[in-house]
């Protein structure tokens, strides 16, 4: 890693303010943005020329599954861990040339690929990784046969590496205690059916509220939290008034349970752009008849679903929740979102709540003294035109992350 770089006449983007610099320069040193101003120290180890162009803070990605390289996840079963891997850093590269400096993992990444991100051995995001989600019998990370009744599975294949089952009050407490201890950053638990999974319905709820609370308090007692899988407003409620801090995807929200949402602090993370690549892709991957009717429902009521939450002041994360080979889509979440938000609003989602979601405020998301330098240098005010981050990073000029250049075509 370079001591000092310096950058020249960039424009730094606040999505918060809604705002864009005037010409400023901005030093890096030793990972960390060390000062922003006009006519810095020229002293430096690597200065690059910005030209004009329009600074915004690496992007957060809140619900990644580098893990899950199938939209069919039952086919999952017959990968090993080491071709799981291999597939997963390439993923995770090319998230990186998109810009998504921090990914929050949501189940599937486990320590050992973190670490190699963090060694150097994988160019992708920092990861915060969340181990194997909980699920109840019969839910939503429940991938068994209905002919397979093997209570507990010693598998060594990707699948196995997504979910644990876990129920009861002593066993979830177990579950929670043991992923924390192989290192999961958060915990992820499954609150209602879902539409990958081939028979759970939909719009059932799943965990009791004396199973959810007893996660809650085992994540919290770690100093860390749970994010839940639900779609229904009924789980939501449940999970909201156990603690859950952060629910997952939240389609069929409705307004009483976003009032709910808001007055408890809570986040949600919209991720439509798997529903709309999904729509094009599940039924040649073998998705059966009733799980493509429970894509549909959740589809159509993605959008409706973030116009309540702005309406009444949740939070809004920023996620994509992409399978298979369907990643490429990924910064097509911010051109869906644009139909019922505006880009700052957007924006904001994908750097300062998502770097509050993962505990790293003021240290991610932003471009202040003191930050952790992740960064990217566009061709365009992404206030005025999202498609700059769109077609694979083509017209992100520069990328640096902790400091390091990932990218420069200055």
């Amino acid at each position: 890693m370079m001591n000092e770089i310096l950058f020249n006449n960039v424009r730094i983007v606040d999505p918060e303010l809604e705002t864009v610099s005037g010409l400023v320069d901005v030093k890096i040193q030793d990972g960390q943005i060390a000062k922003i101003g006009s006519d810095l120290d020229q002293k430096c180890d690597m200065q690059i020329e910005g030209d004009g162009r329009y600074m915004l803070p690496g992007l957060i990605d809140c619900h990644v599954h580098p893990f899950l390289a199938d939209a069919n996840l039952s086919r999952l079963s017959e990968v090993p861990p080491t071709l799981m891997s291999a597939r997963a850093g390439r993923i995770l590269e090319g998230m990186l040339q998109r810009g998504f400096t921090t990914v929050r993992d949501a189940a599937g990444a486990d320590w050992g690929i973190k670490q190699a991100v963090e060694d150097g051995l994988i160019q992708g995001p920092r990861l915060f990784i969340a181990g194997r989600a909980l699920s109840q019998t019969g839910g939503h990370g429940d991938f068994r046969s209905r002919t397979d009744d093997r209570d507990i599975c010693h598998c060594q294949h990707a699948l196995a590496f997504t979910s644990r089952i876990a129920d009861g009050i002593d066993d979830v407490r177990r579950a929670v205690r043991e992923e924390l201890r192989k290192g999961a950053d958060q915990i992820k638990i499954m609150v209602s059916g879902g539409a990958s999974s081939p028979h759970d319905p939909l719009e059932r709820n799943q965990y009791s509220p004396s199973e959810i609370s007893v996660i809650v308090e085992e994540a919290e007692r770690r100093g860390t939290y749970v994010m839940a899988h639900a779609y229904g407003a009924d789980a939501i409620r449940v999970a909201l008034e156990c603690g859950v801090r952060t629910i997952e995807h939240g389609n069929m929200i409705d307004h009483a349970t976003a009032e709910l949402a808001a007055e408890k602090g809570a986040y949600l993370v919209p991720t439509l752009i798997t529903y709309e690549v999904l729509a094009d892709t599940a039924e040649d991957s073998g998705w059966s008849e009733a799980m493509l009717t429970k894509l549909s429902l959740v589809r159509e009521a993605g959008l409706e679903s973030i116009r309540i939450c702005r309406e009444v002041g949740v939070k809004l994360g920023f996620g994509t929740d992409l399978l298979g080979d369907s990643f490429d889509h990924q910064s097509r979440e911010f051109l869906i979102r644009s139909q019922v938000e505006s880009p700052a609003q957007i924006l904001y989602s994908a750097t300062r709540v998502n770097a509050e979601i993962v505990g790293q405020t003021g240290k991610l998301g932003v471009i202040a003294t003191g930050a952790i330098a992740d960064l990217l240098v566009l061709d365009r005010n992404p206030l005025e035109d999202l498609s700059v981050l769109q077609d694979q990073g083509k017209h992100i000029a520069a990328i640096v992350k902790d400091g390091n250049i990932i990218k420069n075509l200055l």
